[in-house]
């Protein structure tokens, strides 16, 4: 027997956090709308698949996709993936799998097909448009903040606001781990003007030079954010973006980061 898209026990943290659906008319109340397991069923197919909307498969009998995009919409809207992502994050820590003694920057550029919002001439693809993934990650590769730009945003801007974006993560005894110690990243990150904010917030940077030889040895720790971003690579509708809407594909992207942190949760309680 398949293993369902959306268990159980996903279904169990998700349920509670989105919003309470709209109170139908008495008169003529329409048709039902679509129940909440069956639409998040379809948008994580769509996600993982690459999907287009409108050729969801019937026979699986979660409704059109139509319906499916206004949900992934107004659960954006209401912020369920950011609050999904906490969660997991807490229960990770509380399993002792977070650990902020570092954590690692680094950037994706990915093919936009169209305009739209936080979009841009990719510089590595013939100037075609582009979208930029920028990653933080722990020193495990748990993706703690991710933010999406246009693909002509250099990486050094977008340092500052990942490292204001990482929340405190609570789900142990004691003060909720909230600051990295170290922080590390490529040559694309390497200005003294991020340097210095970095120790204004005792981060002790990790910045590879310029101008100098391969070789740093930063390899050896950065690679973990290159994983993160292959495994979200995995989830095809983050492969390309076909969204003309900011929102849809940010959407899609912090509901991939939280995937990897349950995946990374389940194979926690599979070890135990």
């Amino acid at each position: 027997m398949a293993r369902p898209i959306v268990d159980d026990e996903l279904w169990a943290l998700i349920e509670p956090l989105l919003p309470p659906p709209k109170p139908r008319r008495f008169k003529y109340p329409g048709r039902k709308p679509v129940l909440d397991r069956a639409a998040l069923t379809d948008i994580l197919f769509v996600l993982k698949t690459g999907l287009r909307w409108r050729d969801l498969p019937a026979e699986m009998g979660c409704g059109s996709g139509v319906s499916c995009w206004r949900r992934l919409r107004d659960w954006q809207q209401a912020g369920v993936w950011d609050r999904l992502h906490q969660v997991l994050l807490a229960r990770l820590r509380a399993a002792d799998q977070i650990d902020l003694s570092r954590v690692v920057v680094d950037s994706s550029s990915i093919r936009a097909v169209g305009a739209g919002g936080k979009t841009g001439p990719n510089p590595t693809d013939r100037a075609r448009p582009g979208s930029k993934h920028h990653l933080l990650t722990d020193a495990n590769g748990t993706p703690l903040v991710a933010i999406l730009t246009g693909a002509n945003r250099n990486d050094m801007t977008q340092l500052t606001s990942l490292v204001e974006a990482l929340r405190p993560i609570r789900g142990a005894h004691g003060r909720p781990l909230s600051w990295p110690r170290h922080l590390y990243a490529d040559r694309g990150y390497d200005f003294e003007h991020l340097r210095r904010v970095l120790r204004q917030r005792h981060t002790t940077p990790h910045l590879a030079r310029c101008g100098k030889p391969h070789g740093s040895g930063l390899g050896k720790v950065r690679w973990v954010v290159e994983r993160t971003h292959a495994w979200l690579h995995h989830f095809r509708r983050l492969r390309i973006r076909f969204e003309r809407r900011a929102d849809i594909h940010e959407a899609f992207l912090i509901l991939g980061c939280a995937l990897i942190c349950w995946r990374a949760l389940e194979w926690t309680q599979l070890a135990l």
